[in-house]
């Protein structure tokens, strides 16, 4: 707690203020209705229900009630908002409570810091205690007005349509992202909302859905949004996991035998599933020959019933039992070699999905024809916009995350649809909106030995362009 009679006089000149404006909220008829209810869609996208919510500031409890926790807790400074709120939605615990000294012994999946931080005295010791109230998995997420707006919104607070405010924190998004560090937070991305907060008929949802995602409008928007994770270092314990590796394996018998050889032992034990779909080789055959011959490998074998690369992946991930999963091509081009470093990385929280890379080092020279080199460069650039991460690489084999966050991936697939024959956007699309953090594992992609590829250029090109249109839709344009 700040020992500072300044802190105590601005702490009660806000409690004043606020304790005022819970009085006047219920009278008041100027603007702000319909940003509100932008921002508590944007947080009901981002959250999924049923969760543990709590929210800072959270002033009469709409916006944590919408997002429908299972058990939410919403504190503010304000004993007559915390009363309003408790009126107002009586299934959220609600609590007297300065940021700046909280202790609730309990942590939470979502932390919501909406339009708070501009009125706070000490923005990076209130990221330090909410730090206190987390898991590995838990997100915080903020959002605080962009500097541009500051004379537009003292204009309107002059003419009585805008409520008023004490004097403000205006918070650059470099100001955000190294108060959250400080704090012991890992900014996952970071993005913008609310072009136009009037209702606007077709010009509210124009300017809100779609050109606020694009340059130069981006620059324009009323509100910054950040997307945090606790530091990883702050749970990291020096433990083993075990580990899943999923094989697809069409058309590839040549290649078998050097997956048993080179597929290192990773974590407290390396499980490796085979998923053998309809080669027209004897694939099948030599799988059962090389389990055979390597009895010391704990290995199994599945003949596939549906058809594609994605059904392969979602087979393998059902019988997995490690606490890893991981997925390596049967083809070689990625060496099983390399797993350890995804693992390692999965590990020791760098990340919570880990996406191989082959565009960053050279590659050999018939590893990648120009035309599918051109088209990856090109759709990764196009996928990177879309969820907000760096994704470098859209279409490489070799992914690696948690089992529980598949399966989690997995319970929200509906939101999707069964969409996706590769399997890999099924992946990135679900680790992104369940706010995950997606780092980039540069490899070095190699020739095929044996085989020939079962990418078909111009006909998945055009699957990659109707994952465009879901990503546009489902993650970014809402």
């Amino acid at each position: 707690m700040p020992n500072d009679i300044t802190f105590e006089q601005y702490q009660n000149r806000l409690r004043t203020y606020l304790d005022q404006r819970a009085t006047r909220l219920d009278h008041w008829t100027g603007w702000g209705g319909y940003y509100r209810k932008r921002i508590q869609s944007i947080y009901q996208f981002l959250i999924p229900t049923g969760m543990r919510v709590l929210e800072v500031g959270c002033g009469r409890g709409d916006l944590i009630a919408s997002v429908k926790p299972s058990y939410g807790v919403g504190i503010d400074l304000s004993a007559k908002m915390v009363a309003a709120a408790q009126k107002r939605h009586p299934e959220i615990h609600y609590l007297q409570a300065d940021i700046h000294n909280l202790k609730l012994n309990e942590t939470f999946d979502f932390i919501i810091f909406s339009d708070a931080i501009n009125d706070l005295w000490d923005v990076e010791l209130a990221f330090k205690q909410l730090a206190n109230h987390t898991e590995p998995s838990t997100r915080l997420i903020i959002n605080y007005f962009n500097r541009l707006w500051q004379l537009p919104l003292d204009l309107a607070k002059f003419f009585h349509i805008a409520t008023p405010t004490l004097e403000q924190n205006w918070l650059s998004v470099q100001d955000a992202d190294n108060l959250l560090n400080l704090g012991d937070f890992e900014v996952i991305r970071n993005w913008v909302e609310v072009l136009c907060p009037l209702p606007i008929p077709l010009i509210a949802t124009l300017c809100n859905r779609f050109l606020v995602r694009l340059w130069p409008f981006q620059a324009m928007a009323m509100t910054c949004f950040s997307l945090a994770r606790p530091n990883p270092a702050r749970f990291i314990k020096k433990k083993k996991y075990s580990v899943s590796v999923v094989i697809p394996a069409r058309n590839e018998a040549g290649n078998i035998a050097a997956i048993f050889k080179c597929t290192p032992k990773m974590g407290k034990g390396t499980q490796l599933i085979f998923v053998e779909g309809h080669s027209k080789d004897n694939t099948y055959q030599e799988i059962e020959k090389q389990i055979k011959k390597n009895p010391e490998i704990k290995s199994e074998l599945i003949r596939q019933t549906g058809i594609g690369k994605g059904d392969a992946v979602r087979t393998g991930f059902v019988k997995a039992s490690g606490e890893m999963l991981m997925i390596l091509d049967a083809d070689l081009t990625v060496r099983p070699e390399d797993l350890p470093r995804f693992c390692e990385a999965l590990a020791n929280g760098k990340g919570d999905f880990i996406n191989g890379v082959r565009l960053v080092y050279p590659m050999e020279k018939r590893a990648m024809r120009f035309f599918n080199l051109l088209g990856n460069k090109t759709f990764s650039m196009i996928f990177s916009f879309l969820l907000g991460q760096s994704v470098k690489d859209t279409l490489c084999g070799t992914k690696v995350l948690w089992h529980k966050d598949y399966q989690r991936i997995a319970a929200n697939r509906a939101y999707f649809g069964d969409f996706d024959p590769f399997g890999d956007y099924d992946l990135i699309f679900g680790a992104a909106k369940l706010n995950l953090k997606i780092i980039d594992m540069p490899i070095r992609y190699r020739e095929r030995t044996y085989g020939t590829t079962n990418i078909q250029r111009w006909k998945h090109g055009w699957l990659l362009l109707r994952m465009v249109g879901f990503a546009a839709r489902r993650l970014k344009f809402i």
